[in-house]
């Protein structure tokens, strides 16, 4: 039981507002079943039907943002091991867990009182680095070139929790060069168009574990947002919770399906992509009994990449880039301040960087310039 979450009757009554969402943005607690988020058979990979796989990924990315995976090769016994120590984790008492607490030099670690959107997230979390260590650019200052390392802080039960870690980063690692490739592939690209991107990822896995919360109808598990990173590999428990948004505005449940990942699209491509295809946003609804469980693995570049439309796919009379460039280093390091206290402005976005083309200026782009 988190530290914070109530454990008497008497608790039950409220919440620590901290966690409490605006009404505009608090959940509907009949949970809506989609029955439509498309669903990618990746054994065509295997079969030679590579093409007819390629045009799916492009409207499903166009039209959704979202989609989940089945047959990807990720061993299922390793799933299971990864999830059964994952529940070890979190099992434990909090002065375990704090253990292994992230700081603010070195974001890898646990934590249990992250932000979104300036409101506390109803869960606590436990983030790996794929490449041990991560460098990454000490600050947001455009001119600070110092560089950090962030190290993981592996706890020491379940003892075999870092092997088991290891194994499942490289079998993520794999399915996400799969997938990058089918992506490059849908928009034209040649297949390792965008692979060198990704030479020194700051890529990690989030373990998230939601426990029941008293009110569900005022906070949310994790709170409306989009991943600012290229592609996010999720692996779900049988629970649910998990709402991606339409883009008519509706929230739309992603039911769990055994044995799949659900993959998202994220910002980065997004901007690559000049807006072709278009990061989802999501949420998860919190539950008043059931606790849940889920392994997001982030997909990201190095830190020194810049990110900005890609030249193949922009053209200045037709079709002109709708974002400036970015730093994908300077823009985590903005990111990651937010995660230790609320912050009086927005944290950084993509929108941040838009290009507004009738008078070639940068929308809302004065706070952020790197």
């Amino acid at each position: 039981m988190l530290s914070w979450a109530p454990n008497t009757p008497a608790a039950m009554a409220e919440i620590d507002p901290t966690f409490i969402q605006p009404v505009e943005h608090r959940a509907k607690l009949t949970f809506t079943d989609s029955g439509e988020i498309p669903v990618v058979d990746l054994s065509a990979l295997e079969n030679g039907a590579i093409d007819l796989l390629v045009t799916g990924i492009c409207k499903t990315c166009e039209e959704w943002g979202i989609f989940q995976v089945i047959n990807h090769g990720v061993p299922l016994d390793l799933v299971r091991r990864m999830e059964a120590a994952m529940k070890q984790f979190f099992d434990q008492s909090i002065d375990e867990k704090r253990k292994v607490k992230r700081d603010e030099t070195n974001a890898m670690g646990y934590h249990d009182s992250e932000h979104t959107k300036n409101v506390r997230d109803w869960k606590e979390v436990l983030d790996i680095a794929v490449e041990d260590p991560i460098v990454i650019s000490a600050s947001p200052d455009p001119q600070d070139h110092e560089l950090r390392k962030y190290y993981n802080k592996w706890p020491e039960y379940p003892p075999d929790f870092r092997k088991i870690c290891k194994e499942y980063a490289g079998e993520m690692e794999k399915l996400a060069y799969k997938l990058l490739e089918l992506v490059s592939l849908s928009l034209g690209l040649a297949g390792d168009r965008l692979n060198e991107f990704f030479e020194g990822q700051t890529s990690f896995i989030r373990l998230n574990h939601y426990p029941p919360c008293p009110s569900p109808e005022l906070a949310l598990g994790v709170g409306r947002h989009k991943d600012a990173e290229a592609l996010t590999i999720l692996f779900q428990d049988g629970v649910g919770g998990l709402e991606a948004m339409r883009k008519n505005g509706e929230w739309v449940g992603v039911k769990p399906i055994p044995n799949a990942f659900v993959i998202n699209i994220g910002d980065i491509i997004q901007v690559w992509s000049n807006d072709k295809y278009e990061s989802v946003e999501h949420r998860v609804v919190a539950h008043s009994e059931k606790e849940r469980f889920s392994i997001p693995f982030l997909f990201s570049p190095a830190h020194h990449v810049n990110v900005k439309p890609l030249e193949e796919l922009t053209d200045e009379l037709k079709n002109p880039p709708k974002f400036k460039d970015y730093n994908w280093g300077k823009f985590m390091a903005t990111r990651n301040r937010s995660d230790f206290k609320k912050q009086a402005v927005e944290n950084i976005q993509i929108h941040h960087f838009r290009v507004n083309n009738n008078n070639n200026n940068v929308v809302k782009q004065t706070t952020y310039n790197f």
